[in-house]
């Protein structure tokens, strides 16, 4: 059976692949959007009055901003030198996307790639134009320039989907990610954790994002047990590791709630984060769904957890920005 050697858990923002000095550059649109903040929609305006008692006129000043930075920095070094160091045959990412590759007619729940190749084309100038101030300036962080096709794990793929299948979980079965693109949640691990040497890799899809079909925090956690199952019973000697690419927090940072998700990862109890409502998961927070399975899959295989670094990234006085964090486990 195949042997999972590493766990991973990365946060993979645009702050991170952008300069300090250039994060105010999303205030313009975070001061457009309504935000979710613990259970209820905030204006901008609404969220900096709410949030007045918290001094973020401290967390927004360009010093902080760049020692932020560079904590998140080493972090993520920290985790590529792991990753060097454990030297895994395979990885299963566990991801989510932004309609990269789907769009409204098409958003499954839960999805599995198994076909040959993963191809991370580079976005046209067209395309770069549209994206949002703040996005734009970030893409190198999750694409090489000239872009990249990566090598799949086809045989795994199947059997994830079936096992899965089994397990009662309705999989969508990909035999490649539609329009050639990589989501950014998995062009990011790619590109830094992995630092462009990839292994073959399995691309698991979560629908955090879009209603009406996103999977609940317990339907993840028991996915991420059946997944452990479905990797263990892999007729194969493979070293596998296995990441989970988003969130925390965002695009309102919660402390509050980051350290319910941590603090259930180190104390071994999946489960206590989803008893949390489910209103609370939404918009970019909704990607602790991907921390998630890969927490319940590591705590059923006896992966043990490390904290690498939390870093609240505050970009606003709303408290607009993205809480990153950064764990590996291993046996």
């Amino acid at each position: 059976m195949a042997n999972i050697v590493l766990g991973v858990g990365t946060s993979h923002g645009p702050m991170l692949s952008t300069l300090p000095e250039q994060w105010d550059l999303r205030v313009p649109a975070d001061k457009s959007m309504r935000h979710p903040f613990k259970g209820k929609v905030y204006s901008f305006d609404e969220l900096v009055q709410l949030r007045a008692p918290e001094r973020l006129d401290r967390q927004v000043t360009l010093d902080v901003w760049r020692a932020r930075h560079a904590q998140c920095r080493r972090a993520i070094a920290e985790l590529a030198r792991l990753y060097d160091e454990v030297k895994p045959d395979i990885a299963v990412i566990v991801g989510n996307d932004q309609m990269e590759i789907f769009n409204d007619d098409l958003v499954p729940a839960f999805s599995v790639l198994w076909g040959d190749q993963i191809i991370n084309s580079e976005y046209t100038a067209e395309r770069m134009a549209k994206l949002p101030p703040g996005v734009a300036i970030s893409v190198s962080g999750h694409i090489p320039p000239g872009g990249a096709v990566h090598e799949a794990v086809p045989d795994l793929g199947r059997h994830l989907t079936e096992r899965l299948i089994a397990d009662e979980f309705d999989i969508t079965a990909l035999k490649r990610l539609p329009g050639d693109e990589t989501p950014h949640a998995f062009g990011f691990v790619f590109r830094q954790i992995m630092s462009d040497r990839v292994v073959p890799t399995v691309p698991v899809l979560v629908n955090t994002f879009y209603p009406p079909n996103q999977p609940t925090t317990k339907r993840c956690a028991d996915f991420g047990r059946a997944l452990f199952r479905a990797i263990d019973a892999w007729d194969s000697d493979a070293r596998v590791a296995v990441f989970a690419s988003g969130g925390l927090t965002h695009f309102t940072i919660d402390e509050e709630l980051d350290q319910l998700l941590l603090s259930a990862i180190t104390d071994g109890d999946v489960d206590r984060i989803t008893q949390v409502q489910e209103t609370f998961f939404q918009a970019g927070t909704s990607e602790m769904k991907n921390w998630i399975p890969v927490a319940a899959a590591m705590q059923a295989g006896g992966l043990k957890p490390t904290v690498v670094d939390y870093v609240p990234c505050y970009r606003s006085l709303a408290g607009t920005g993205n809480a990153m964090a950064f764990v590996h486990w291993q046996p």
